[in-house]
């Protein structure tokens, strides 16, 4: 989109996220009927794999992906297609949400590894095709918010100095903010990777996003009346998609867990550990406290200096693996394991009370 840098730092930042509000009223509408649907996070990570290795910004990654829900959504396309169709909607949202310069070139696209190990090769007559497709479905409007598009309104005040940790006064309210920014990242990208997000309004899985990283980092309160106004949420609002979020971060932190467990003697020194507390609560019944008031605790170990909380934020090109299935015009039903994790309403749902992932800037 047109907007500015940092625009929600300037003077028309309200006017600005108002419209974005308004435009998302008028979104099209997701069923989730695609014959392809079990293929759907393949190609989301596809996309941002991409997206990573030509540092694309979150936008244009969530676009994308935005772009081949409603494209899968509305046509039963072939495997082989969909190749094509999803890096179509990358170039397409980069050109739309990226500078000139920064938009992936044709040569530099068929040279990635992954291109090979997915037995496909671009052409530039092919890609043409395929944009215009795309936005003749899409009647040429690529003005659709995404929740990328909201969170650094709200990161802008996300943390305040007057906020507490665990009921402490917080000891450097800078690295409070990156951190805050890491976990706000890494829940935005969780929400790439279910097509169930596509039910809550983008602006609202942004206020969640924040709202679940504050309660990780154990800030309250947890959605504090600044907020309440900037985005126009309550914290009830917020709820079932926060519980969706909290549940997918669970299983991350159990899967680190247990990838530390079957590497003994590996660890190195600084490396975060994740430890269970010992005490375990449904989702529901620890996000329904609106004010939480954290008691105060025995200080937790830091984060390390280069600590990512999303796996999935560290794509490398090799790691993708293309799914085996049809090639030819003939759709069938894809069964190929596309990921270790099922997906985010099958996951358990019980998480740590306490998630004991405290950043450096909290110690006292």
């Amino acid at each position: 989109m047109e907007l500015e840098d940092q625009w929600w730092k300037g003077q028309l930042a309200a006017d600005i996220y108002q419209a974005l509000r308004y435009k998302e009223l008028k979104l099209p509408s997701y069923k989730g009927q695609s014959p392809q649907l079990n293929l759907r996070r393949y190609f989301a990570d596809l996309i941002a794999i991409v997206s990573n290795r030509f540092r694309l910004c979150p936008a244009a990654r969530h676009l994308a992906v935005y772009l081949l829900d409603l494209f899968m959504d509305r046509y039963d396309v072939t495997l082989q297609q969909l190749h094509m169709v999803s890096l179509s909607c990358l170039l397409l949202a980069s050109k739309f949400e990226e500078r000139e310069d920064r938009v992936p070139k044709l040569e530099t696209l068929n040279s990635l590894g992954c291109m090979s190990s997915m037995n496909l090769v671009l052409t530039k007559q092919g890609l043409l095709h395929m944009e215009l497709l795309l936005l003749e479905t899409f009647q040429w409007n690529l003005y659709l918010p995404t929740a990328a598009h909201f969170i650094e309104y709200y990161l802008s005040i996300a943390v305040h100095e007057g906020d507490l940790h665990d009921g402490w006064p917080m000891t450097c309210l800078e690295k409070t903010k990156v951190y805050m920014a890491k976990y706000a990242d890494y829940f935005l990208e969780v929400s790439l990777q279910d097509h169930v997000f596509l039910c809550f309004a983008p602006s609202l899985v942004a206020a969640a996003c924040v709202a679940t990283s504050r309660l990780i980092l154990r800030l309250s309160p947890t959605w504090p009346p600044r907020l309440q106004r900037l985005a126009g949420y309550a914290w009830e609002n917020l709820v079932p998609c926060a519980e969706k979020l909290l549940i997918a971060h669970d299983s991350d932190v159990k899967e680190a867990n247990k990838q530390k467990c079957q590497q003994p003697g590996q660890q190195q020194q600084g490396q975060t550990v994740y430890h269970s507390s010992g005490q375990t609560a449904t989702v529901a019944q620890y996000l329904h406290r609106p004010s939480m008031q954290y008691a105060q605790q025995a200080t937790q170990p830091g984060l390390a200096p280069n600590h990512r909380p999303a796996s999935y934020l560290s794509h490398s090109t090799g790691s993708l693996q293309a799914p085996n299935g049809p090639q030819n015009g003939t759709t069938q039903a894809i069964t190929t394991s596309l990921d270790p994790k099922s997906s985010i309403p099958n996951r358990a749902y019980q998480v740590s009370m306490h998630y004991t992932c405290a950043a450096p800037c909290f110690d006292r």
